[in-house]
């Protein structure tokens, strides 16, 4: 027999600053697969500022990049017990918004990004959270194919989309654009598209564009 059992658990998280509950936006950023978030914050660091602060959580899988040993890296889930991997995340990631957010008096806007596989984490989590969720930034990404559609376009009624691709993303492919295509008619909501001359990477440059 299979069961399960819950209990208390910590997970890491990067910020870009001590909170100084004065910001006016709040930058979720999440990361791709086999990431660290202490490193993936790293290229969002120059925008840090004292109204707006970075926040990266990190995925609670974690394996060797390659073979046994050396570079380890964070994932948000497999397909190994998937739906657990989703609900688990979710615990997370709420309990950790709203323990940042408790502290301020007026709610800084929301902004949530998410690159390659967190893009699909990113709009799963945004699309049920309770919060209001100002701008939305997929990067090298797109929504989870399993979003809820009408549940989504009420949620994402007053939030700005933006897709960021390079040219010559090897992880890219026709189908996927196609399906996220389809997706994104299916919200009925327009969404501003960057592309940039490069690959599946976080481009400092193009990242300015994002924070003008």
């Amino acid at each position: 027999m299979k069961k399960r059992f819950q209990f208390k658990y910590e997970a890491s998280y990067s910020i870009s600053h001590e909170p100084n509950l004065k910001e006016s936006e709040i930058w979720i950023l999440f990361h791709g697969y086999g990431q660290l978030a202490e490193f993936f914050i790293r290229k969002f660091i120059p925008f840090d500022g004292d109204k707006r602060l970075f926040i990266a959580p990190e995925g609670t899988n974690y394996g060797y990049l390659k073979d046994f040993k050396g570079r380890v890296g964070a994932n948000w889930m497999t397909s190994h017990e998937r739906e657990l991997a989703i609900e688990n995340n979710h615990r997370f990631l709420d309990e950790l918004i709203g323990s940042i957010l408790e502290g301020y008096k007026s709610t800084p806007k929301i902004n949530v990004l998410g690159f390659s596989q967190g893009g699909a984490t990113a709009t799963r989590w945004a699309s049920r959270w309770t919060g209001k969720v100002d701008q939305l930034v997929l990067w090298a990404g797109g929504f989870a194919h399993d979003l809820l559609i009408e549940d989504s376009k009420k949620k994402f009624s007053e939030t700005d989309f933006t897709l960021v691709l390079g040219d010559e993303d090897e992880f890219i492919k026709p189908e996927s654009l196609e399906k996220q295509n389809i997706l994104i008619k299916d919200l009925g909501k327009p969404i501003k598209k960057i592309t940039f001359s490069g690959g599946h990477v976080i481009d400092s440059e193009v990242l300015k564009q994002v924070f003008l």
